[in-house]
């Protein structure tokens, strides 16, 4: 029986340790790789994230010229309004108008029976041609008896009494005329037109019915709309201000509907009330409006919006970008590295959707408009409005 060599089982034993060596030295390097990786996680998961950027909207302040308005509550007037009514009694023969119908100065409106007016100025037409007849006859008297006188043959007394019959003919000639004229407008009056361009309203009188000149309802009212007028109340505190600009030259007005929205009309400021009303501490003014679209009605409620002056190249932002803090207002500035800075502002007028700005902010700035809820001094933005997206990109705007 031969025995195994021992060299041999001593390679054997070698290379088993050399292999178990292996196997640990893998096992520890993949036991550290992971405890490194573990590591990592924690402390990646123990860093607090960068955060978002918050998307809001800008705009750039800008040099502008900021109109300042007056802005009232207002009444739509007829310029003027006429009662229509009959001057004489009599029944209405023709209406030669419609309810709601546009007439024009010295239209006929209706007519009223004629006749008794009629037959009352030819009346006095021949009264008046009786007493001429009379007073030819007195003068002839009169000039015989001046004759005679000079003859001895009549007496002072007898040329007397025919100088004072043609005198009484004469002043009798002169009431007929009068009367004539008196009849003449009498029957004028039968005839009614308008006394100004304006829309008719209602009608209080139907044809064939019987008018009376102590009647107080009247026939019918028109209005004048074309032009039309209203009036607005305005702060006493901006009296000086409207007279100053008034003097320099016509302020204009505009109209818009009662919800502030839809334009209407632009007119003129025609009137400064005499005195400011002392319950309200408002004054009355009065404004102008040719009114050719009858986009204005008599008692219609608008909104009047007074020109009073225009700041020229003023810095300029959007109303939205002023906000109120405990420190006072302030806006967000976007900085260049698009993160924002809290800027304490000096604001002047706000007019709507501007804001003049006095201090604060340059020309060319951006300011945050919208989104401002979320921001914090030196958050990062996101533009979301394009046309400042690429002005932050360094895009011209088209």
């Amino acid at each position: 029986m031969v025995e195994p060599k021992p060299t041999s089982g001593r390679k054997s034993r070698g290379l088993i340790a050399v292999l178990l060596f292996l196997v640990l030295a893998a096992g520890g390097w993949g036991a550290w790789h992971w405890h490194e990786a573990q590591t990592a996680q924690r402390a990646a998961a123990a860093r607090p994230a960068a955060p978002a950027p918050v998307p809001v909207q800008v705009a750039s302040v800008e040099a502008s010229d900021i109109p300042i308005y007056l802005t009232g509550l207002g009444s739509v007037q007829a310029l003027n309004t006429v009662t229509v009514r009959s001057r004489v009694d009599g029944q209405i023969d023709k209406i030669a108008f419609q309810e709601g119908q546009m007439v024009k100065e010295g239209d006929l409106l209706l007519q009223i029976d004629p006749r008794p007016f009629q037959a009352a100025l030819d009346q006095a037409v021949a009264k008046k041609a009786q007493d001429e007849a009379q007073l030819v006859s007195a003068k002839a008297d009169l000039e015989r008896t001046r004759q005679l006188i000079t003859r001895d043959f009549a007496s002072k007394q007898q040329f007397d009494v025919q100088q004072a019959n043609v005198n009484s003919l004469n002043a009798q000639i002169q009431a007929d005329q009068a009367a004539i004229d008196n009849a003449t407008t009498q029957l004028s009056y039968t005839t009614i037109r308008a006394p100004l361009t304006g829309r008719t309203g209602l009608r209080q009188v139907d044809q064939g019915n019987i008018v009376h000149a102590s009647d107080t309802n009247g026939i019918i009212q028109i209005a004048q709309i074309e032009p039309i007028a209203v009036i607005f109340t305005a702060p006493e505190a901006e009296l000086s201000g409207i007279l100053k600009a008034k003097g320099q030259g016509p302020l204009k007005v505009w109209t818009l509907s009662s919800n502030g929205k839809e334009p209407l009309a632009e007119g003129e400021l025609t009137l400064v009330n005499n005195q400011v009303d002392s319950a309200t501490g408002t004054v009355r003014l009065k404004a102008e409006f040719a009114n050719k679209d009858h986009s204005l009605w008599p008692g219609m409620s608008v909104d009047a919006r007074l020109l009073v002056r225009t700041l020229k190249g003023v810095a300029a932002v959007p109303s939205t970008a002023v906000q109120r803090g405990p420190q006072g207002l302030y806006a967000y500035v976007v900085r260049s590295d698009s993160t924002v800075e809290m800027r304490p502002l000096k604001v002047g007028v706000i007019t709507g959707d501007q804001a003049v700005i006095e201090s604060g902010l340059n020309v060319g700035e951006r300011v945050v408009t919208a989104g401002h809820y979320r921001l914090q001094p030196g958050a990062p933005v996101k533009v979301t409005n394009a046309s400042e997206e690429h002005v932050a990109a360094g895009d011209p705007v088209r």
